[in-house]
């Protein structure tokens, strides 16, 4: 009788650790439906969870009692984190669950240890802060992922110096310099993106109050929810009530079906910066490209025979001070922010004397009809645009494109490197899961653009 082969020894540790956890689940309340289970196979990542049977649309597939929630009022540091609150505050919302995590992680005593000894390599998951710069600047160039890449890094460095530091030295009886190190406080940044989530804020009967003022919520941890990965045609959602958080389908899940959560509407580059993954082109309907609004004013040069160029650097810096140099979001079907783009069109395209009067009046009347802004900015509405748009928009698209490669040159779509790659499967399947990844951030962004100067040509 032929018998079964032995798994590797790191597969037998992480199912060790899996039952570890599950045990834990049971004592501490987390109920889990019995037609799903929790596996390292058969799953899109190295954790996920699988229909065992048919499931119904609203069943509830598990249920997380509050008490089980890592946060910074659930920590055994929560009474330092309370005492040093006016010290946080000069913080990102972030600090205080990382330093939660920091004691949590390192002490073989925590409340959560089945849960986080899940994960003994943060480094697995992969974010793109973890690559080398090299590889970041080569495979991501023009997506944005490297710039976004530094200011994290940046950000974390000088949180970690300027409040971190302080505070474990201080609070030497929970942390120790030389093991709650940057690194791992990197790392646990890394391991917050990936799986922390966020309760929304409560609706308020009082009308009055702007939501717009109301502070996120801190991020936490919610054992098992994070199990489950993420797509954008997702089967179930975390919904949240007083005394639990629980995991509900939305739609019929097959036996066999993974059971997938959504992280939001996410494009593919936005996925791999936070998250450390991507979904496969052309799956992904979320996906978008941002077109920096100084691309428009670099066309609007270009363009020369159109514009009067002695007008363009003062409608240039009025754009700034109404817009921001902010981007302008491109997803598949058109534009995203449509009245963004709106101004800016309107603004370039100006004659002397609407711009004088613009100045003079601070300002125009608002569109009334946002509806046909957006439709007017959607793909069917592209083509149908005054001429000068197109030609800004094609301009703008065109110098986008430009930047993903180290000698700006444009190829048509059918001659893209990317788009020969993505159909050469033998050439694909010789990619590292670092290329494969980068592939699809370009090429998703890539192929909104060429949409984009088809539809302005």
């Amino acid at each position: 009788m032929a018998t079964e082969p032995k798994r590797p020894k790191i597969v037998e540790e992480r199912q060790d650790s899996l039952n570890v956890f599950l045990q834990w689940c049971g004592q501490i309340g987390l109920e889990l439906n019995e037609k799903v289970c929790v596996g390292l196979e058969g799953t899109v990542a190295e954790y996920g969870m699988l229909a065992k049977e048919d499931i119904d649309e609203r069943e509830v597939l598990f249920t997380v009692p509050r008490k089980a929630i890592l946060h910074q009022e659930s920590s055994k540091v929560s009474g330092v984190l309370d005492k040093e609150k006016i010290t946080l505050d000069s913080a990102s919302s972030w600090v205080p669950l990382l330093l939660a995590l920091l004691h949590e992680y390192t002490s073989p005593q925590s409340f959560w240890r089945p849960y986080l000894s899940l994960w003994n390599d943060f480094r697995k998951l992969d974010h793109p802060m973890f690559w080398s710069k090299e590889e970041r600047d080569t495979l991501l160039k023009g997506t944005g992922i490297p710039e976004a890449v530094n200011t994290d890094l940046d950000k974390i460095h000088k949180e970690y110096s300027d409040v971190v530091l302080q505070l474990i030295t201080k609070y030497s009886e929970y942390w120790t310099p030389n093991i709650h190190t940057l690194d791992l406080y990197t790392n646990l940044v890394a391991f917050v993106m990936a799986y922390s989530f966020q309760e929304p804020n409560e609706e308020d009967d009082d009308e009055d109050e702007d939501e717009e003022d109301k502070a996120p919520n801190p991020p936490m941890m919610v054992p098992m929810a994070d199990m489950l990965n993420h797509v954008a045609n997702h089967n179930a959602q975390l919904e949240f009530t007083p005394e639990s958080l629980k995991m509900v389908s939305i739609r019929p899940i097959c036996k066999g079906e993974e059971v997938f959560n959504t992280y939001g509407q996410m494009a593919n580059w936005q996925l791999l910066h936070m998250y450390g993954f991507t979904e496969p082109f052309p799956s992904n309907s979320n996906d978008t490209v941002d077109i920096p609004v100084s691309n428009f004013f670099t066309a609007a040069r270009d363009i020369k025979t159109d514009f009067e160029l002695s007008l363009l650097d003062e409608k240039w810096r009025l754009l700034n001070q109404i817009e921001g140099n902010d981007a302008i979001i491109f997803g598949n079907q058109g534009c995203l922010t449509d009245s963004t783009l709106n101004t800016v069109l309107k603004v370039f395209c100006m004659s002397q004397e609407e711009f004088l009067d613009l100045k003079e009046n601070e300002g125009w009347e608002e569109d009334n009809d946002e509806e046909d802004t957006a439709t007017a900015l959607s793909n069917e509405g592209l083509p149908k645009l005054k001429t000068i748009w197109k030609k800004l928009i094609h301009g703008a698209a065109r110098l986008t494109l430009s930047c993903y490669t180290e000698s700006n040159e444009v190829a048509e779509e059918k001659d893209d490197p990317d788009k020969m790659l993505m159909e050469d499967k033998k050439s694909l399947a010789k990619l590292s899961s670092r290329q494969q990844r980068a592939l699809h951030v370009r090429y998703g962004q890539k192929s909104i653009l060429h949409k984009l100067l088809e539809l302005t040509n």
